[in-house]
């Protein structure tokens, strides 16, 4: 007996509209359009065309394809996101900087300020100082000049260097008030020397005929002198505003002689009684 082999084929049939939306929807909902077509197949036995399994795979490879859009999507605005927030971190960082740095500025300004008001009010004291001491030297000098004329000959003639250093005119000269400090200091460290010592010169004076004559003259310090001639006669000396005035004096030749000899070690020293005006 030969065996008759039946074939059955099923056949689905898929909705359009309705699978449609549900494909579009989820997955779940697309594998229960599948069941849905199937069972539909079964009940009618209609074959379908082959045209309808190719739309539906299309359709779920554009499916599948939008999911993957829309993944690719969402990955990339994280990563962006992402990028974004720390590109604001930095930005925040940055500000923060530059706020501490206009901080800082804004307190180096104020530093700066205050010590430019410092600085400007030294330099005011300074001046004020400067003239103070401006005024003070001129008077020095001034006295000073005064003073030049009423010292010994041996004494100016020491102090002429000192003395042409002087500024004829206080307001318009080249010389700082340093420089005038030291002349007019020098000046007087000399002076004061001088008023502390017994000098010894060789000058020439007017005698008592009035014929002039190297004599021996002997300041004792700067307020009283004497002097003695070869031929014994002497005088004495004391200062003027004028310069020194100078008087005949025979009485104190021989005392003037004695003084002379002990100053020059040729006497044995002993008080010598001269006479001193006192002013």
């Amino acid at each position: 007996m030969k065996s008759r082999t039946h074939k059955h084929t099923a056949h689905f049939s898929f909705r359009g509209s309705a699978c449609a939306k549900l494909m579009l929807t989820t997955a779940v909902g697309f594998g229960a359009c599948l069941v849905i077509a199937a069972n539909q197949g079964g009940e009618t036995g209609d074959t379908q065309p082959a045209s309808t399994l190719e739309e539906t795979r299309l359709t779920m490879g554009k499916w599948i394809e939008t999911q993957q859009i829309i993944s690719k999507e969402r990955n990339d605005w994280q990563q962006g996101k992402e990028i974004l927030i720390s590109r604001l971190e930095v930005v925040k960082k940055e500000i923060a900087g530059l706020d501490e740095k206009v901080r800082q500025a804004e307190s180096s300004v104020a530093e700066t300020d205050a010590a430019r008001s410092k600085l400007v009010a030294d330099n005011d004291q300074l001046k004020a100082t400067g003239t103070q001491l401006t005024d003070a030297v001129t008077n020095m000098e001034r006295e000073v000049r005064r003073l030049f004329k009423t010292l010994p000959e041996p004494i100016q003639a020491k102090l002429q260097p000192l003395a042409q250093r002087v500024p004829e005119d206080p307001t318009n000269t080249r010389v700082s008030v340093a420089e005038r400090f030291q002349n007019v200091l020098g000046i007087l460290n000399e002076v004061n020397k001088a008023n502390n010592d017994i000098t010894v010169s060789y000058e020439v004076h007017n005698l008592a005929d009035g014929k002039p004559s190297e004599v021996r003259a002997l300041y004792v310090g700067l307020a009283q002198a004497y002097y003695v001639s070869a031929g014994g006669e002497a005088g004495i000396g004391r200062p003027s505003v004028d310069g020194w005035k100078w008087e005949p004096s025979k009485a104190v030749a021989a005392d003037v002689l004695i003084a002379l000899e002990i100053l020059q070690g040729k006497h044995t020293p002993a008080f010598v009684p001269l006479p001193v005006t006192l002013q």
